[in-house]
């Protein structure tokens, strides 16, 4: 892929404009903004953006509101270098970042990783998170191993929780209508969505808060004919499958000046609707009738979460902070043959395919030594974790399967303010894995403060990730198969460098911020697919291949009074190194990424007008077309096109703000497939589909939301 010098432009044109602009402005039009955006991802203690030796992205509760997002999927979907990955079929939605996917990813709630089907804090399904009890939402890039240890490679997201509220009590309730493509009523077809929170302010120390969610998605069936239809000819069924969610939690806050406690509890319960295409007719002869059925299922995950943390300051100074965190996830499947017109079930079977239980503890202390040129942090953190996972382990037992792993490690790092505008961060993890060999990670981030409000900050970072439990234990031996997992895999190695240069400015009323950042990301003994032997043909997954990627990103934001808008794009390189393919090829290919978004308040009325819009370049990557004399796969590029996403909205607040509508579509673009060109089978690497489905097209909504505060 050739590269345009437009795409090159895009990068620095805004960012040599306000410099330019800003030779030429009064002096003191150049202070520096303040900014009292307050920040804890990666942070001793919670600290404005501008002091953070990390680059920290901030997601703010207004626009999750303008959005109208009700799970993190649906917010996702316009930051640059990440993408939402769905699945209709499994009804997942995972992250891609950086093009490394949901594995190499922390989704952390509090700082807590969160628990998955089949791990901790990584490959997560962004449907199953809900945002109602959200504050902000903080994305840090680059490896994280110091602070969050494995899995951590490419990134975090941590979701900050609300845990205080001004009034003695606040209450708030909202009905959610969305329409699924064109496809909508009352019950039956498009999104629903119910909620009810109420926090109330018991005296000056404590505080409880409690809530519930029900997100009821019927389906999608564009040219399928749903679940009643009995003609045997491949329509029966969802393009995307039916799903019913439940969120429940409870927290209790207890605040003092020198103590802290928190209670959270969070249950989640999800069943998705699989109807088979496959109908049987079930003719009786004798009475020339029929009783068609099929094959159905229901997927039913529970998710209890219980996170316990202290938090507070000694009479020394030291700060210190404990969590403690006890969560289970459960995927169950029950089959059963469903006769369609008299809707009776029989021969059903109930099996626990997936089950993760954690048990997660994490403390640090800082502030030790009352100093203004440095400051350091101690902490520890351990996890046990026991499960399995049947459906990616292959037809063994579910007692075979079933495996645990702990994990102890002992962090630090130290904070040196060697001037005012200048600060550097170097820190050093252990970690000891009872299946794999022990790690040291480290990390070194730094942060300068130039002239005319630019701002300089570089992190050069280690993490790793862990193999899955299909990488380990999968399992599929017949008479013309042979795959298997490895339980002898070794950790990927991750290593990233990110440059970030930030220019704030102001013009008056006028507040103005652009970045340019620059990222290289490193991944050694990547795991993947590979022949073994030859005759018998044997697979296995081993440490083998390898991942590099660089990028270029421009980020510019323009504030005035009414107007808030935002303007970036990236580009990136990638290359994939298949060591264990004779002809691949490793060459780095280029896709380009714009995003763009506007908000326009008008305080008098108390309404916003937001539009966000991202494009998605064309996408290459190398796949087996075919075998050359030798027997070995021969590669040639595979090009996806390029897409546009794009999401508008109007909130509005009446009667002193007790009751807010927001009305609103997404995917205005009517994105559903995006083709994939010059696709086969055959090979490891392969794929056989030649569309990427990615929506389920144009959708509107209306949320009514009534809120008291006494």
């Amino acid at each position: 892929m050739s590269l345009n010098k437009n795409y090159i432009l895009l990068f620095f044109m805004p960012l040599m404009a306000v410099v330019a602009k800003a030779q030429t402005a009064r002096q003191d039009s150049l202070d520096i903004q303040t900014l009292n955006e307050v920040v804890v991802t990666g942070q001793y203690n919670p600290q404005s953006i501008q002091k953070s030796v990390h680059n920290v992205i901030v997601i703010k509760r207004e626009q999750i509101d303008n959005q109208a997002a009700n799970t993190l999927a649906d917010l996702l979907n316009f930051n640059l270098n990440l993408n939402i990955i769905p699945n209709a079929q499994t009804g997942k939605s995972t992250i891609s970042y950086f093009g490394l996917d949901a594995q190499y990813f922390n989704i952390l709630v509090d700082n807590i990783p969160l628990v998955s089907d089949s791990g901790l804090g990584n490959n997560i399904d962004l449907t199953q998170i809900n945002l109602d009890t959200v504050e902000r939402i903080e994305i840090v890039e680059g490896a994280m191993g110091v602070e969050y240890g494995a899995n951590a490679v490419s990134g975090v997201i941590n979701i900050i929780t609300k845990k205080t509220v001004s009034n003695s009590w606040d209450i708030q309730a909202f009905v959610q209508e969305e329409t699924v493509n064109d496809e909508y009523s009352w019950f039956d077809e498009g999104r629903h969505i119910q909620a009810v929170n109420i926090a109330h302010n018991i005296n000056d120390k404590w505080m409880a808060r409690i809530g519930f969610n029900r997100n009821d998605f019927t389906g999608f069936k564009n040219d399928n004919e749903g679940e009643n239809y009995y003609t045997n000819d491949g329509l029966r069924g969802y393009e995307w499958l039916p799903k019913t969610q439940i969120t429940t939690n409870a927290l209790l806050h207890y605040n003092t000046n020198n103590l802290k406690v928190l209670y959270k509890f969070d249950y989640f319960n999800e069943e998705l609707y699989y109807y088979d295409a496959a109908v049987r007719a079930n003719i009786d002869v004798a009475s020339q009738t029929s009783n068609p059925s099929a094959t159905d299922k229901i997927y039913t995950t529970n998710r209890f979460v219980n996170n316990l943390n202290f938090s507070g300051g000694l009479n020394s100074g030291a700060n210190y902070s404990a969590d403690f965190s006890y969560q289970q996830q459960k995927r169950d499947l029950n089959t059963f043959n469903y006769y369609i017109l008299t809707e009776e079930k029989t021969d059903e079977t109930d099996e626990t395919y997936q089950s993760s239980k954690v048990f997660f503890s994490k403390g640090t202390i800082n502030n030790l030594v009352e100093s203004d040129f440095y400051n350091f942090q101690l902490g520890y953190e351990g996890k046990y974790i026991e499960g399995y996972d049947t459906q990616a382990s292959g037809s063994e037992t579910q007692q075979a399967k079933t495996q645990n792993q702990s994990n102890i490690a002992v962090f630090g790092s130290t904070e040196l303010n060697i001037a005012d505008k200048f600060s550097i961060r170097p820190g050093l993890r252990y970690e000891y894995n009872s299946k794999f060999d022990s790690k040291l990670l480290g990390a070194v981030s730094a942060r300068y403060l130039l002239n005319h409000g630019f701002e300089l900050r570089a992190n050069v970072g280690s993490s790793y990730r862990t193999p899955n439990f299909e990488e380990l234990y999968y399992y599929f031996v017949d008479s013309n198969h042979d795959v298997q997992g490895n339980a002898d895999l070794t950790p990927e190695n991750g290593y990233t460098a990110f440059v970030n240069l930030k220019k704030n400015s102001r013009f008056n009323d006028i507040a103005l911020t652009n970045a340019l950042k620059l990222s290289y990301i490193d991944v050694n003994d990547k795991i993947d697919l590979a022949i073994v032997n030859e005759s018998p043909l044997q697979y296995q997954y081993i440490n083998i291949d390898g991942y590099r990627l660089w990028g270029l990103t421009s980020e510019n934001r323009f504030q005035a009074e009414r107007w808030n808008f935002n303007l970036g794009a990236t580009l990136q390189g990638i290359s994939r190194i298949l060591n264990n393919e004779e002809n691949a090829n490793d060459e780095f290919l280029y896709a380009f990424q714009l995003n763009t978004s506007a908000t326009y308040s008008i305080s008098k009325w108390q309404t916003a007008v937001s539009v966000l819009f991202k494009y998605n370049g064309e996408q290459q990557t190398y796949v087996a077309s075919g075998v050359d004399t030798n027997g070995d796969s021969v590669y040639s590029k595979s090009t996806t096109d390029g897409y546009g996403w794009m999401d508008a909205s109007i909130k509005k607040s009446f009667f002193n703000n007790t009751l807010e509508t927001t009305l609103g579509g997404r995917n205005l673009l009517n994105v559903i497939n995006v083709n994939t060109s010059n696709t086969t089978s055959g090979g490891t690497h392969a794929t056989d589909s030649s569309t990427l489905l990615l929506g389920y097209g144009r959708s509107f909504y209306l949320k009514l939301l009534y809120k008291l505060n006494i």
